[in-house]
């Protein structure tokens, strides 16, 4: 869920987008994080995936023209976290980057929804079609999860060695949120409009 509202001609560049190059665009940076951990140690791997992270970045402004709202929020505090991380010498901040990002994401769906202006089709809206009561349901589950993985991170790397958070940041994280989101297909084929329903 990492497309945001476009205009009709980048809207359907951005979906022309290739998912396996998608895929390798968000789970790169995170490859290049675990190699270089095991190559250089926790800073030398911030550095690498700060520098990774932007770099998927210019790939997807170089092929959509567009870059989605929710991997620039993500770079924004890798950039913010991963400077403290290096420029004080405390693994700590890099650390919590997921837990800060997951928590903003899920207090703003959270928050938007209860404030009666929900923010998911927003992102999402130029992707699929939904009714009201399809976008307040898949709000409040995306908006959980989030919750639910800020927590997880804080148990897993205040719990185990940094080497084991890395591989879990690599190799748990995208495969639960890709999981998640794969269960949520029934709630969107069920809540979406009839028109729609007729057309597939």
């Amino acid at each position: 869920m990492s497309d945001a509202p476009s205009g009709p001609a980048t809207g359907t560049r951005l979906r022309t987008m290739h998912p396996l190059l998608k895929f390798a665009l968000e789970m790169g940076p995170l490859v290049v994080f675990f190699i270089a951990n095991g190559r250089g140690g926790i800073y030398v791997a911030t550095g690498a995936f700060m520098v990774a992270t932007f770099a998927a970045l210019a790939v997807m402004w170089i092929i959509a023209r567009k870059i989605a709202v929710m991997p620039l929020v993500s770079a924004g505090v890798v950039l913010v976290f991963g400077t403290l991380t290096l420029v004080l010498q405390d693994d700590h901040f890099i650390k919590m980057k997921p837990t800060l990002v997951n928590a903003l994401f899920g207090v703003a769906l959270l928050g938007g929804l209860w404030l009666r202006k929900p923010l998911l089709p927003y992102v999402l809206g130029d992707v699929f079609v939904l009714t009201d009561q399809g976008w307040r349901e898949l709000t409040i589950r995306w908006g959980a999860f989030f919750l639910v993985m800020a927590v997880l991170n804080e148990i897993v790397w205040r719990s185990v060695s940094t080497d084991t958070w890395v591989a879990f940041k690599t190799f748990g994280y995208l495969p639960i949120t890709l999981v998640f989101a794969m269960a949520q297909v029934p709630l969107m084929t069920r809540h979406a409009p009839p028109e729609s329903k007729g057309e597939e």
